[in-house]
């Protein structure tokens, strides 16, 4: 075994990080975990405040997943889906097509959130190239400004954030892009209802004008998360729906994000039972343990694919229902369903709500927002004004690093910081997390 000054110097040394200036990275090397709990290699602990980006859904080392696992390594570890099926896979396809809002009723598994995502683009550009009534010209997506997809070429041509992908534009296809739907960049207040009104006019507009090469269009249902967690206004995502299917043009909803109780429904979708075309999930599929995406869709879209051999849909990944992905991911599904989950989450959401409201009135906080167990603070160098604080300052940066001094890991989208627990998080530590964050924001705040 390596020693702790070689693991150190091997990160430094051969591990190139994701979304990470290596010329600025310090090593941290994590050895183990526990419920909500991260060990370095050195022992110290952190309370893991964003679920490991995102995606431990239910804490690490949960003992119904790590013997799901166990198990299936005594079958198999992997089958491939070209052509045969592994029985996990099925089994979760099943249990998808059941737990699913409406029709969605079949199940292509992938490896990761941007390629579910490159599943439903590829699908929904095939599927107008050989439906019943074919529409050939529908070749255009819609998506919105501030969007975050993934990064495949697809998935990050329908993304908006140019931060991420502006140095890949020559190889991105263009999109139709529409502004992002956050009332707070409107000229003069409004109304929710107005805001609503006023971007679902935005996108009849182009609809309009554009349906008949509009293939799809693509959006994170209810909530733009690496923009910053931003909320989009209540019927929004109902008018999307509505409208889309008004002009036929499909509708692919990324809840990577927003999936498996996060917003205090299973799907964020059925906060205004709204049913897509194409449903896309990831990270917390298999409780964040293993790589495992499914994009789900209706009948009618899969009815277009059978037939002629040329109608096959010629994609699919290695891992896509790897079966020990699978048994991760049934395991997290029955956990889900006995321990109640999602309508349990109430008292968690309400002590959370309350460490925001007592946040807000703080001078450097310009706005705080939450849905279920999605929280986001926003900060502000000008008190009422709004004003935001320099981007050299890097505000989120430096209060993620005094938080983790304290033990508390978070991490930052520029001056927003997203609070993001595994469900499974207690009281206590829910306590625990809520006042490192406020000693963290005011050591910062006062030093600068």
């Amino acid at each position: 075994m390596p020693t702790n000054e070689e693991l150190t110097r091997w990160d430094t040394e051969h591990y190139w990080h994701a979304f990470t200036p290596m010329a600025e990275y310090t090593p941290w090397v994590i050895d183990r975990a526990e419920g909500v709990w991260l060990y370095d290699i050195e022992g110290n602990r952190y309370l893991d405040g964003v679920s490991s980006m995102w995606c431990n859904l239910l804490g690490h080392r949960q003992p119904k997943i790590d013997a799901a696992i166990r198990e299936q390594l005594d079958r198999v570890a992997h089958s491939t889906s070209l052509g045969m099926a592994g029985t996990q896979a099925v089994v979760l396809a099943k249990r998808l097509a059941d737990l699913a809002p409406g029709n969605l009723q079949h199940v292509f598994f992938a490896s990761d959130g941007s390629s579910a995502v490159e599943v439903a683009l590829k699908m929904a550009y095939q599927y107008w190239q050989q439906s019943e009534k074919p529409q050939p010209g529908k070749t255009k997506y819609i998506a919105l400004e501030q969007a975050y997809h993934g990064d495949t070429i697809g998935s990050a041509s329908v993304g908006g954030i140019a931060r991420f992908h502006e140095v890949f534009q020559p190889l991105l296809f263009e999109v139709v892009r529409l502004p992002i739907p956050d009332p707070r960049r409107l000229e003069k207040p409004v109304s929710p209802e107005q805001a609503t009104a006023h971007f679902l006019a935005e996108l009849e507009e182009v609809l309009k004008k554009e349906h008949q090469q509009i293939a799809a269009m693509v959006l994170e249902p209810l909530i733009q998360a690496a923009a910053g967690m931003v909320f989009h206004p209540p019927g929004y995502l109902r008018g999307v729906r509505e409208l889309t299917k008004r002009y036929d043009v499909l509708l692919i909803t990324d809840e990577i994000v927003t999936g498996f109780g996060r917003t205090g429904r299973m799907f964020a979708c059925e906060h205004e039972d709204v049913t897509p075309d194409f449903l896309c999930l990831g990270k917390s599929l298999t409780g964040g343990y293993l790589p495992l995406s499914a994009t789900i869709t209706s009948p009618e879209v899969y009815s277009a694919f059978l037939g002629e051999a040329t109608n096959t849909f010629l994609h699919g990944h290695t891992y896509g229902g790897n079966p020990l992905g699978a048994a991760a991911a049934i395991a997290t599904l029955d956990l889900l369903e006995e321990l109640d989950v999602v309508n349990r989450l109430k008292p968690k959401t309400q002590q959370l709500a309350k460490l925001l409201t007592q946040l807000e009135t703080h001078p450097h906080v310009a706005e705080t927002r939450l849905m279920g167990m999605i929280a986001a603070v926003e900060f502000t160098a000008g008190g009422d004004s709004g004003e935001p604080y320099p981007a050299e300052v890097r505000i989120g940066a430096e209060i993620c690093k005094e938080a983790c001094r304290r033990g508390v890991w978070l991490r930052p989208l520029r001056d927003v910081l997203v609070i993001m627990p595994p469900l499974s998080i207690s009281s206590e530590e829910l306590e625990l997390l809520g006042r490192v964050l406020v000693e963290s924001i005011e050591t910062v705040t006062k030093r600068l």
